[in-house]
């Protein structure tokens, strides 16, 4: 695997807003440290949130896991087994969920995100891509993962169900679960991405997986991922957020505004106009509207194919948005933070 980069400390909010590249890090005994509790778990850097049926949840550095059962009127943070920054969290039922992070950490949860336990590290993930490498090239990169340690982050997770997950992340590593996190085996030499670079976001819709990163890449997959294809990318610059929407047609956004839709499984794309040429950093579905978020602190409503400013001031470099029962909230440099009332009044 060749590092194109020269190390840094960290995946901060700040890196992946920017649309600044992803670093790998060593992450020494932060893997193995658990989370050291924090006076303001709301207040520190925060890059990914989830709705759990009543509960808000968010993540982000350090290990910071906090939980919010009065739809975000006071938050508490919940232990976690490792002191490394995460980046995403994702549930499939109001138990069972799974946050991934540096160190190639893959975290899970049972009973809706009180108890976090450990199903991957950066480690592991290197032994499981060395024993499935089968060409030279594949063992080369695998080796390299070895010898550098746990020092590449996830950046996405999808869950089909409580046992069958899948994460991806920096230097084209993806992998998989079909039992919880107990075994996993690597995508890596399954996905088109000879160079490995960075997967930013994942998403599936039945059958259909639609992967977007560094450098316009882009793969799908109509069969539940036993074969990719890589359509053209209307753009070469990095996505960064994206969704499959309800009616199957594919929306992709990062570097400086670039938003684009397909309807027809990226033979065909449509560019979305945005009134900012700032990355996009954050998409949410709420009922029939999409809202997105951008690194100039903008959220914004898809209306046909243009984008449409629903808050009047600016957030601090938000990095996920989550809906409450009466508010929308962001996640990002600031923690959480409830949107305007224009925006909660818009999505409701």
């Amino acid at each position: 695997m060749r590092l194109r980069r020269p190390l840094a400390a960290a995946v901060t909010a700040a890196t992946l807003l920017a649309g600044a590249p992803v670093v790998a890090a060593p992450q020494g005994e932060a893997l193995s440290r658990p989370a050291a509790m924090v006076r303001a778990p709301a207040r520190v850097v925060l890059l990914a949130a989830a709705r759990v049926s009543q509960r808000l949840l968010v993540v982000g550095e350090r290990g910071v896991i906090a939980v919010s059962d009065d739809e975000g009127a006071t938050w508490r943070q919940v232990p976690c087994p490792t002191s490394v920054t995460l980046t995403a969290v994702r549930f499939s039922d109001e138990r069972h969920g799974v946050a991934v992070g540096h160190g190639g950490v893959v975290l899970a949860t049972e009973d809706g995100g009180n108890r976090w336990a450990l199903r991957l590290d950066g480690r592991r993930a290197a032994e499981v891509a060395l024993a499935a490498a089968d060409t030279p090239a594949l063992q080369r990169d695998a080796q390299r993962l070895v010898a550098d340690g746990p020092d590449k982050p996830f950046l996405d997770v999808l869950m089909w169900d409580a046992q069958r997950w899948l994460v991806a992340g920096a230097y084209g590593l993806a992998f998989e679960t079909h039992d919880a996190g107990r075994t996993w085996q690597s995508w890596i030499g399954r996905l088109p991405n000879p160079r490995a670079l960075h997967w930013y976001m994942v998403r599936r819709q039945g059958d259909t997986l639609l992967f977007a990163g560094e450098q316009g890449l882009l793969a799908s997959s109509a069969d539940g991922g036993a074969t990719f294809t890589t359509p053209a990318s209307p753009y070469r610059g990095s996505w960064f957020a994206g969704e499959i929407l309800p009616d199957g047609q594919w929306l992709v956004a990062g570097l400086r505004g670039n938003a684009w839709r397909s309807a027809d499984s990226g033979r065909s794309w449509r560019q979305i106009t945005s009134s900012a040429p700032a990355s996009i950093t954050a998409v949410l579905a709420v009922g029939q509207e999409l809202l997105l978020a951008n690194q100039a602190g903008m959220v914004m409503r898809l209306n046909g194919d243009t984008l449409l400013p629903v808050t009047t001031a600016p957030l601090p470099m938000p990095s996920a948005l989550v809906r409450g029962r009466d508010a929308l909230f962001a996640a990002g440099v600031a923690g959480i933070q409830p949107l305007p009332a224009m925006a909660a009044k818009d999505a409701r």
